[in-house]
């Protein structure tokens, strides 16, 4: 199906307000992108351009550059979310869960949220390798995933149908409202959960090159707004940060003055994506 055949146009002020419980205007929700970078492939982004161009191998420089990021950069926001006894959601792919046991084990015992990341436009089977990554996050957790990112929120034409029938019941790729939307498959339908293209350290620190600060400038201002927006139906806002992006040591003070000024307002809860999908399923059962 063609995006426009998946859902249909829905305008958010004609909406049903939803309402989050105890008062609450809105639901946040911090994504932590744990990858692993194969060193006998080409780095899928880089902080230092190849002297000769081209793409080398073995190319340690750019390798090093992300694994810091789950050797330490990883390590300093778990106290930043320890510290606040902030909730994260951690999408990691089966290999990455092979290879970071201890970030696996760490997540665990904090009972965060484990969800699939894998790019679905690089396999020869979709459906098997989904297969195979649910059943990496299940060895681990005990638990079957319930939401999926693809990386760089890439699907093929066949992803939403193919998650839905394997069993998932939200998906992040759609970045096109501030609500829970829910997408047409071939069977039963799966909700897509807000995501962030803005709020993501990825765009803003390696695409569009800001100085560290951006994140909390950035971060505030799109939590003010939404937070404005929320006077008469509450709203969900995204978070998305990598370990060794926004875990490197001039970075890291930025995310957590901005975790710590949204966490400062009472009418806010920091949930998990399942907690949003129950809650917006319960809200659509009104």
């Amino acid at each position: 199906m063609l995006p426009t055949e998946r859902l249909d146009y829905s305008a958010i002020s004609e909406r049903r307000p939803l309402v989050l419980p105890d008062g609450a205007r809105l639901a946040v929700w911090v994504i932590v992108n744990v990858e692993e970078w194969d060193p006998k492939e080409t780095m899928p982004r880089t902080v230092l351009t190849p002297p000769a161009g081209g793409a080398p191998m073995a190319d340690v420089p750019n390798w090093a550059w992300h694994e810091y990021g789950n050797r330490v950069g990883f390590w300093r926001m778990l106290e930043l979310f320890d510290d606040l006894r902030i909730p994260a959601v951690l999408a990691i792919n089966g290999s990455a869960i092979a290879r970071y046991g201890a970030i696996v084990r760490a997540a665990s015992e904090r009972k965060w949220e484990f969800i699939t990341q894998k790019s679905m436009q690089k396999v020869a089977d979709e459906r098997a390798d989904i297969r195979k990554t649910s059943a990496a996050i299940r060895e681990a957790t005990g638990k079957n995933p319930r939401g999926w990112l693809g990386p760089g929120l890439t699907e093929t034409w066949e992803t939403p149908d193919l998650l839905a029938e394997e069993g998932y019941d939200y998906v992040c790729d759609w970045v096109l409202d501030d609500e829970p939307v829910v997408l047409k498959t071939r069977g039963k339908p799966i909700v897509n959960l807000p995501y962030t293209q803005e709020c993501n350290d990825v765009a803003m620190m390696l695409i569009q090159h800001h100085k560290a600060s951006e994140y909390y400038d950035r971060a505030v201002d799109q939590f003010e707004q939404l937070y404005a927006d929320a006077r008469q139906s509450a709203r969900v806002m995204a978070l998305v940060v990598h370990p060794y992006i926004m875990g490197a040591p001039h970075r890291l003070k930025y995310f957590g003055d901005a975790l710590a000024h949204i966490s400062g307002h009472r009418d806010v809860v920091f949930w998990t994506g399942e907690q949003i999908l129950d809650w917006y399923l319960a809200q659509r059962e009104r």
